[in-house]
């Protein structure tokens, strides 16, 4: 005979900001460095690659370190996400996911398999409108300073109580 567990819902706290931007990086990092990794077995990319060239750009230390820096913005931002104070934290977000949108669309002009590397491209897009998406709705607080002053003058509204980042949720 079976005993009857009692029914529970799981504990579903909030992620905050902070965590989803750094998780998004670390996806983002993690799709451009596979799909890199994985173009190797597109055939003639390895002889290409011996011969000294890339799509269309010569193998040199100038195009070494470009891919070294393309490679390390992600990785840092996974580290700003954490770390930076939330004001410079969203504007680093913002820009950076909107610089990479054109440098992530260009990386499909190189791929021979048009599936393979659109699918990256839109999956990498995808994880930078996420980014833009956290960072552009971090949730605000009102500070002490307009509460002293009086909330409801503070947000032109009677009876006001709290701000919400979700227009229409409070």
């Amino acid at each position: 005979m079976r005993t009857r567990q009692p029914t529970t819902t799981l504990d579903d706290q909030p992620v905050p900001v902070r965590v989803k931007l750094a998780a998004a990086w670390t996806s983002f990092m993690f799709l451009y460095a596979y799909v890199d990794i994985l173009g190797f077995f597109t055939p003639g990319i390895v002889e290409d690659i011996l011969d000294g060239k890339v799509f269309e750009f010569d193998l040199s230390q100038t195009f070494s370190t470009t891919a070294l820096t393309l490679m390390a913005v992600p990785i840092f931002m996974v580290v700003l996400s954490a770390t930076l104070p939330a004001r410079a934290n969203r504007i680093a977000n913002l820009v950076v996911a909107s610089l990479y949108v054109p440098v992530t669309v260009f990386n499909v002009a190189g791929g021979f398999w048009l599936y393979f590397y659109g699918l990256g491209v839109v999956l990498e897009l995808i994880v930078l409108a996420l980014i833009v998406r956290y960072a552009w709705t971090w949730p605000r607080t009102v500070s002490t300073a307009s509460m002293a002053a009086g909330p409801d003058r503070e947000l032109g509204r009677p009876d006001a109580r709290r701000v919400s980042a979700h227009p229409g949720r409070g």
